[in-house]
């Protein structure tokens, strides 16, 4: 620089007054509506054969948009916003399965943005209409293993935000606190005869939620256990007993919500003490006992849940180890009413719950759990 020549000063766009305000509605209007939603019931299931082992159900499907992955939504925007991702002009695309949609549907709303969910052609058609009912826009693909690089590309075209909850469901969420799940049972668990789980049973879906759980779990130094389900035609179990996280499969999961092709990056093995591998017979047969016993309907994934419960209760039985164990009703089975809950569907994919009810039944009313 010459003698009285001026420095150049160097500036960088800065976000208009109108994205500002736009900013500061949108984190009131999440912040309202969780204030507003009151937290989820945690339910205690009567099982006498079982004295001593206390079953738990944290009842996620009360959420506004009937699901657990209401939170993981609400999550997300505010992750993309803080982020400044997000923004009030922003199109939002997420890859799904249905229920992460469904929430997303209501947020986008809520915030006054288009939404575009990108999912299987065999997701429910519950949930399809679900989403369209909230304003969102369904684009299905034949294939579902593509639904990752078909919501990349349709945000891309767009100048929109793929949200990506397979990928940011672990960081978008606070584990060591802030009303998150695990938060939430430890605390609804203050008063029971054993306030301190012995297990907690969750499904792998992003990842996101067994990642919350097990990181918290360890943040307090608690002695409870996660155990995490997995499901057919899904490769997280495979991932965790041999250490290849680079293992796929050719199909996709039957039980919605639950089950990858691939191994999600929010997937953290090393938070899990013990993972199980479910049948999908299984899976819907504990759907319909479970059903039957809470005088409603549950979902297909809530049904992977609770067998693996129940494998765990029957261990702990056959040792004479008592304790309490907590499992969550992901969604409501009025989603699958023309899938899980239909004989015809079951039939046409060749699934048969017979043997699987009947043990359960067996097994609840005090038996042996004979698989």
């Amino acid at each position: 620089m010459t003698a009285g020549e001026q420095p150049v000063v160097l500036t960088s766009p800065i976000s208009t007054m109108r994205d500002c305000e736009w900013t500061r509605r949108a984190l009131s209007l999440l912040e309202t509506d969780q204030r507003r939603s009151a937290d989820t019931h945690l339910l205690h299931l009567d099982v006498p054969a079982l004295r001593g082992i206390d079953i738990y159900l944290k009842d996620e499907s009360t959420h506004p948009t009937g699901s657990l992955k209401h939170r993981l939504a609400r999550s997300l925007f505010l992750y993309g916003i803080c982020n400044g991702r997000i923004r009030g002009d922003t199109p939002i695309v997420e890859a799904s399965s249905g229920s992460t949609a469904v929430s997303e549907a209501y947020f986008a709303r809520l915030l006054g943005l288009p939404f575009y969910a990108v999912m299987p052609a065999t997701t429910s058609k519950e949930k399809i209409a679900a989403i369209e009912h909230l304003g969102g826009r369904c684009h299905l693909v034949a294939d579902g293993r593509t639904i990752y690089a078909e919501a990349a590309g349709l945000a891309e075209r767009m100048d929109g935000v793929y949200l990506d909850q397979f990928t940011f469901a672990e960081r978008a969420t606070d584990w060591r606190g802030n009303n998150n799940i695990a938060e939430s049972i430890f605390q609804q668990m203050g008063n029971e005869p054993h306030p301190v789980p012995a297990w907690i049973v969750m499904s792998a879906g992003t990842g996101g939620t067994s990642a919350t759980i097990g990181r918290y779990i360890r943040y307090r130094q608690l002695t409870t256990k996660l155990c995490v389900v997995d499901v057919e035609h899904s490769v997280f179990y495979e991932a965790y007993t041999s250490g290849d996280m680079g293992i796929t499969s050719a199909k996709t999961s039957r039980i919605e919500g639950v089950g990858r092709p691939r191994v999600e990056p929010s997937f953290l093995p090393q938070v899990i003490d013990q993972m199980i591998k479910i049948p999908d017979a299984a899976s819907l047969a504990a759907m319909r006992v479970l059903s039957q016993r809470l005088g409603r309907k549950v979902g297909g994934s809530t049904g992977t849940n609770f067998f693996g419960l129940c494998m765990i209760a029957a261990r702990m039985r056959e040792v004479k180890e008592q304790g309490s164990l907590v499992t969550l009703i992901c969604d409501s089975g009025e989603r699958y009413l023309g899938s899980y809950y239909d004989d015809d569907w079951l039939a046409c994919e060749k699934i048969d719950l017979i043997a699987f009810e009947r043990a359960l039944s067996i097994f609840l009313n005090g038996g042996e759990l004979s698989l």
